[in-house]
């Protein structure tokens, strides 16, 4: 039994969105499994806690207040560590870093922020996506939140409600392999995602944070961070230490 205390004991109830965003994380299977670099970061700390994972399926919108209230143990899918974010849950150390990306229609000329003059931009509402979305001079940041918030902008942009997205780059630079999408540019911003943990709970915290750095200093999330993201180098050897 994990020394841990939990809402329910020996499980970490976790709150995410049922997306299709690869790497990080895919769809859940008909076996109520995921996968991606996400989950399986998850289960390799919750495994050094003695914890088994309980996935809780909510909109976008919903996880941080989900942790507020009691309703999770804690958020693992895709918190940048951003202000106002931090008005409202405490964030572990990071398990990633990324930069963002902008992603648009398959022809269209945009190379940098000034060519997006015009431009209807789409980013997730509260993000650190949405604040670089709204530095750029002229453009019309227009704020997504959902269930599958990640696939709506990318419907959104496919089907011309939108011009261009801005997303991390782990998860936009694949698509400009896409035939219907190109890359227009990477700003490099570092954010830094942490698992996002009740205010009141600083014995969960302390906790995730330490078999957060144990996973780090024992090379075996960097194992995981190649496994998925061979094409972005690992940036957390120097984030975190026990």
């Amino acid at each position: 039994m994990s020394r841990v205390e939990t809402l329910s004991a020996g499980i970490l109830r976790l709150a995410c969105i049922d997306s299709e965003a690869p790497p990080l994380f895919n769809l859940v299977d008909d076996a109520g499994n995921r996968r991606g670099y996400e989950p399986e970061a998850a289960e390799l700390v919750a495994s050094v806690l003695g914890l088994r994972i309980e996935w809780a399926y909510l909109d976008w919108d919903d996880m941080l207040p989900a942790v507020r209230d009691h309703r999770v143990d804690a958020v693992w899918c895709g918190q940048g560590i951003i202000p106002e974010r931090q008005e409202v849950v405490n964030f572990t150390d990071p398990y990633a870093v990324f930069d963002e990306t902008v992603l648009v229609r398959k022809g269209d000329p945009a190379r940098s922020p000034e060519d997006l003059a015009g431009y209807k931009v789409a980013a997730i509402e509260g993000s650190a996506n949405m604040r670089l979305a709204v530095t750029f001079e002229g453009a019309e940041p227009v704020a997504f939140t959902g269930a599958d918030v990640f696939g709506d902008m990318l419907a959104a942009l496919r089907n011309g409600e939108v011009d261009a997205m801005v997303d991390d780059d782990v998860v936009t630079v694949p698509l400009g392999e896409d035939p219907a999408y190109d890359v227009a540019f990477t700003h490099p911003t570092g954010n830094r995602w942490g698992i996002g943990v009740a205010k009141d709970n600083p014995f969960l915290l302390a906790e995730l944070n330490t078999a957060l750095a144990t996973v780090v200093a024992d090379g075996r999330l960097e194992r995981i961070w190649t496994k998925w993201m061979p094409h972005l180098p690992y940036p957390l050897a120097a984030e975190v230490a026990v």
